[in-house]
């Protein structure tokens, strides 16, 4: 499907709608404060939070480039409720770090389905988890500013729901078992439901994110990619990457859903990435 203009401005009726639609989601599921506050921002900026590529949509016309399947993440607010519920931990939804292994023989036997995050060294995939375990403080996700941190494979139980697995980076100061580890993880566990593939919209992708998509062709995985660390790029850089990287998903990836997840480092929220697990 095409990124379309009328798609955005569906979103854009929901969002006209906040005061009404807040009612709903407070009486359906049991939203935090701090996402109640989100919900109340001024249209202009709960917009450009829940739709990040706004922006670009003059740019993105759907008859300019017949080549490109585009897509945008257009959640309801009831579905980012939804999102946020699953990561807000309550005696009833534990959430909680299980264990790590480098090996898959030594990784946790569970029953619950699987996503995994995988990204090159320092592209912000610590700071995405550590965001999304915000409302569970108990949870302890490590976040260095010095590349190849995450030496190993880490497990977190989200309620009943699933397992996020947080995946050493790969790149500058990737652990020396990287390929066995990661390889052997994506090839044979069977409970791995979606990977989710962080590409730095600064430099957009790599050789050594190719060698990530690689495996995740060859093993017939499904992932999509999410793009980190937007505020930190230009909006004509931003338009740039994101017209390269939807070339690249829709002509030559068969894996890759043709949808992209744009996440700001700044951002407090990012349950929108949460809905697709």
């Amino acid at each position: 499907m095409k990124m379309a203009a009328p798609g955005l401005r569906h979103g854009m009726r929901r969002l006209l709608e906040v005061s009404a639609a807040l009612g709903r989601v407070c009486r359906a599921y049991s939203t935090s404060q701090a996402f109640a506050e989100v919900l109340r921002l001024p249209r202009r900026q709960l917009t450009k939070l829940v739709y990040p590529l706004q922006d670009l949509e003059q740019h993105l016309a759907p008859d300019a480039r017949s080549d490109l399947c585009l897509r945008v993440f257009d959640p309801s607010l009831e579905d980012l409720a939804r999102a946020e519920s699953f990561f807000t931990a309550s005696p009833r939804n534990r959430i909680e770090y299980l264990s790590s292994a480098v090996r898959l023989d030594h990784a946790p036997d569970l029953p619950r389905p699987e996503v995994c995050f995988i990204g090159r060294s320092n592209v912000g995939k610590s700071s995405l988890i550590k965001a999304l375990f915000s409302l569970a403080p108990e949870v302890e996700v490590r976040v260095s500013q010095k590349p190849g941190h995450t030496k190993k494979m880490n497990f977190f139980k989200v309620g009943k729901y699933f397992t996020l697995v947080d995946m050493p980076g790969y790149g500058y100061r990737a652990p020396e078992d990287f390929v066995d580890m990661v390889e052997t993880y994506l090839k044979e566990r069977r409970n791995l439901k979606r990977t989710f593939l962080l590409v730095d919209s600064v430099v957009g992708i790599t050789k050594t994110d190719n060698i990530a998509i690689e495996m995740c062709e060859e093993f017939a995985l499904p992932y999509v990619m999410v793009l980190t660390k937007t505020d930190k790029s230009s909006k004509g850089h931003l338009l740039k990457q994101v017209l390269q990287i939807q070339k690249f998903v829709n002509m030559q990836t068969q894996g890759c859903f043709p949808q992209l997840f744009p996440v700001r480092k700044k951002d407090s929220l990012y349950v929108t990435v949460s809905h697709h697990t």
